[in-house]
């Protein structure tokens, strides 16, 4: 709170209760709560009456009593000035109003959506009790201290002394178009042909997927999802209202043989699908199920929202065509995002859409959030145009091959033989199945206490399932610490599982 907020105080003259406690009472609130900080000087009490139009006596009188409380204190020719309130942070919001005070609507709230990574954060946080050290194999995020912080920022400034105040305007609300324009040159290159004019720039690929379920889809609706699939996109499914249908998945991606017998117990609205690398399994959809997904998807006119969350970071083989690329005509909306390969702060992302579906995006866009920030994508752009980008995602692929080799390394190494992994060949991870009689859930705790974390495959699974799969990811830690976390894994699992010899 600002001090010059104090000539706001809320005087009610009709109430019994006297002007001077009720300038307490807000003082007290104010303090307890750390809306005014210790050391905060405050005004005078003669320029307090003036502000509020009471009495002098009346401002000195509430004076007394905060600083008899010990909320303020004076300082002789100087003034008061708040003091260190008593409360422990912990204390101050139950300070300020019991439970059961609180507005009746606010006593009313439905539980807020349940998102099982919230839960698994808390979890880990209680389980290591604030230790530091922790391995953290859990994160699906990239290393952030690859991101060239200084040439990122040198272009950022650089940026503002081209545009100027244009930098800081909402902009066009489908994206800057000249990211708009790199990106449809980059999925060009890529076999994707795309014109900008169906490029819409997003928050993130969080949002990206939001939106595309709040175009399509009402609650109530089915969507056919990968089993396991991403969480992040569970959440969003299960907060829509959606029933979530998974399919299984194989070394080769979805299995495309349930399929036709689900369109037709259950007539999906949406296919969401990762073809590759996908999270959390690492896999790759082949080329063959690519193009009898989207037969599938055409005969039942069903929608295909292809998430390719990480498909540049290839560490060897070849490359398969992306849905998108083998779409003749608007039946796959792609996502992708720039967090991956830079920063998760970045928060950039894009949708490619053809048809009238991309009008009704963009105006789901523009009642979500007006446009996604125009600093950060001119900057981007800027970034992407010199050539950086592209030397960055090369580096990070260098980076991230050596740590998924030294988990491999350290895989073969330190866990007991049945335990099954593939190799993926690109991507942020590895799936673990787990030997028999040997629980993530289970396994998560005496983990985090050892000093290394997991994502346990429940979280990915959209009902049941799940128990014997452990989600680990490379890009986020250094080789070193991978091996030692996965030795910490390995000692877990014999110490806490029924391990055949």
């Amino acid at each position: 709170m600002d001090v010059e907020n104090l000539m706001r105080i809320p005087i009610d003259r009709e109430s019994p209760l006297p002007i001077y406690r009720q300038i307490v009472a807000f003082l007290r609130s104010a303090i307890e709560s750390g809306g005014l900080a210790e050391g905060v000087k405050l005004p005078s009490t003669r320029q307090l009456a003036a502000d509020l139009g009471i009495n002098r006596i009346t401002a000195a009188n509430a004076y007394a009593e905060l600083e008899a409380d010990g909320l303020i204190y004076n300082l002789q020719g100087s003034g008061a000035y708040v003091a260190q309130p008593f409360l422990p942070p912990a204390g101050r919001a139950a300070a300020i109003l019991p439970e059961e005070d609180w507005p009746l609507w606010q006593r009313a709230l439905p539980p807020p959506p349940n998102s099982p990574l919230h839960s698994l954060e808390e979890h880990i946080r209680a389980c290591t009790c604030g230790r530091s050290g922790l391995i953290p194999l859990h994160l699906g995020i990239p290393d952030p201290g690859l991101f060239p912080v200084d040439e990122f920022r040198k272009v950022l400034q650089a940026v503002i002394r081209r545009d100027g105040m244009d930098a800081f305007e909402y902009g066009d609300l489908a994206g800057y178009l000249p990211l708009r324009k790199t990106i449809a040159h980059v999925l060009g290159q890529e076999g994707i042909p795309t014109r900008a004019e169906e490029v819409l720039v997003t928050s993130g690929s969080q949002q990206a997927i939001n939106l595309v379920i709040r175009a399509l889809l009402q609650p109530g609706d089915t969507v056919l999802v990968e089993s396991p699939t991403y969480s992040g996109a569970l959440d969003l499914f299960r907060a829509a209202g959606l029933k979530i249908i998974g399919v299984p998945v194989d070394e080769r991606g979805m299995q495309l043989e349930a399929v036709p017998a689900l369109i037709q117990a259950h007539n999906p609205k949406l296919i969401y699908t990762i073809p590759n690398f996908q999270n959390p399994t690492g896999v790759c959809l082949s080329g063959r199920r690519r193009r009898d997904m989207l037969a599938l998807a055409a005969q039942a006119s069903i929608p295909i929202l292809e998430d390719d969350f990480v498909g540049d970071l290839r560490y060897e083989g070849r490359s398969l065509p992306a849905l998108k690329a083998l779409d003749p005509g608007g039946q796959v909306i792609y996502i992708s995002t720039f967090s991956k390969m830079l920063a998760p702060g970045l928060r950039v992302g894009y949708i490619l859409a053809n048809g009238p579906v991309f009008e009704t995006l963009l105006a789901h866009k523009r009642v979500a959030d007006l446009a996604t920030s125009s600093l950060i994508q001119r900057t981007l752009e800027s970034y992407i145009t010199v050539g950086r980008y592209q030397a960055h995602l090369r580096r990070a692929c260098q980076v991230y091959r050596r740590r998924r080799n030294a988990m491999l390394t350290a895989l073969q190494t330190f866990l007991p033989e049945d335990t099954q992994f593939s190799t993926p060949h690109g991507g942020l991870f590895f799936w673990l199945q787990l030997p028999k009689g040997c629980s993530s859930l289970e396994l998560l705790q005496p983990a985090c206490r050892e000093g290394v974390a997991f994502l346990p495959g429940t979280f990915c699974y959209p009902n049941e399932g799940g128990e014997k799969y452990l989600r680990l990811t490379f890009a986020a830690a250094s080789p070193e610490q991978i091996e030692s976390g996965i030795q910490r894994l390995s000692i877990c699992i014999r110490r806490e599982c029924v391990v055949s010899k």
